[in-house]
């Protein structure tokens, strides 16, 4: 992904170049915005489907996410911690609560194992008699965004790729100062919902009013002079007759992790182990009735 994006960035860069103004104006709108902004658009949204090519890289990676969702009082607040060490890589994500300390969960799939351990916050102690419980990878071999550490990205991607689709949407793209390219698009809430880039019960998702689904939520992505994902920025407040929806995500690319940011292995006697299909099937039901919770 990332030399397709270094493409797309150099290809933009001739365009300015062609239109004569070497340099454009950092800070302001490439030249012929929304002409450019189209074709980047399309050469960036051409990259969407590959994205695992940069995500399943070997090196040293970690990111985080920040998922804020309001609906009228009712609040949706986490954070994702997706790291990956070594060649194989350890693959460990953290989902944590920022409202609710006793609220997270854990999970560490080390390299080449067939096992996936989670690590039960508090709030999820009911769940086993241990604080790990572990059951079959089944994600070997397909696409790295089944991982869980960087599934909500994907869906993040696949609903810009779908919003680049509509000639309904502002789309932009500027230059900025250290060389980085930022594109700009309004996705509609519909679309955010139907990629459930924040899962939702159907009961929360039935108090969304219609006349909100076509309202957009204004999102940024930050490519790195270099053309590789810094960022991503979604923000909005809708609303319509007395009904709230607000959305704030936040995906940011940090510093390589140290294997120190890995945990071990759990010992044996601290994991129940998830074997059938009908235990994980109760432990992934009896978990949604706790994050499903009004509460």
């Amino acid at each position: 992904m990332r030399q397709r994006l270094r493409r797309v960035v150099a290809t933009c860069a001739a365009l300015l170049l062609a239109a004569g103004c070497a340099t454009g104006r950092v800070g302001e709108p490439i030249p012929d915005g929304d002409d450019v902004a189209k074709y980047v658009g399309t050469k960036f949204a051409a990259t969407l489907g590959r994205l695992d090519d940069d995500l399943g890289e070997t090196e040293p990676r970690k990111s985080t996410h920040r998922s804020f969702m309001r609906i009228n009082e009712l609040k949706s607040d986490n954070t994702v911690t997706a790291i990956q060490v070594g060649s194989p890589p350890d693959r460990f994500y953290k989902n944590h609560s920022n409202r609710n300390s006793a609220d997270y969960r854990d999970y560490f799939l080390p390299a080449g194992s067939d096992v996936e351990y989670t690590l039960l916050g508090p709030d999820y102690a009911s769940l086993a008699p241990t604080p790990w419980v572990s059951m079959p990878y089944s994600g070997e071999g397909l696409n790295i965004c089944f991982w869980g550490g960087y599934l909500t990205v994907c869906k993040i991607f696949t609903a810009v790729n779908r919003s680049m689709e509509s000639s309904e949407v502002d789309k932009t793209a500027k230059s900025l100062a250290d060389g980085s390219t930022e594109l700009t698009i309004g996705m509609p809430l519909r679309i955010f919902l139907e990629e459930r880039i924040v899962v939702l019960p159907d009961w929360l998702l039935e108090e969304i009013p219609e006349s909100l689904l076509d309202k957009v939520i204004d999102t940024r992505i930050l490519l790195s002079p270099e053309g590789d994902l810094k960022e991503i920025e979604m923000q909005g407040l809708l609303s319509d007759s007395g009904q709230e929806v607000e959305i704030k995500q936040h995906y940011e690319v940090l510093e390589p992790p140290t294997e120190h940011e890995i945990p071990a292995v759990p010992s044996p006697d601290e994991v129940t182990e998830l074997t059938t299909d009908k235990e994980i099937d109760e432990f992934y039901d009896r978990m949604s009735e706790i994050t499903s919770s009004r509460e």
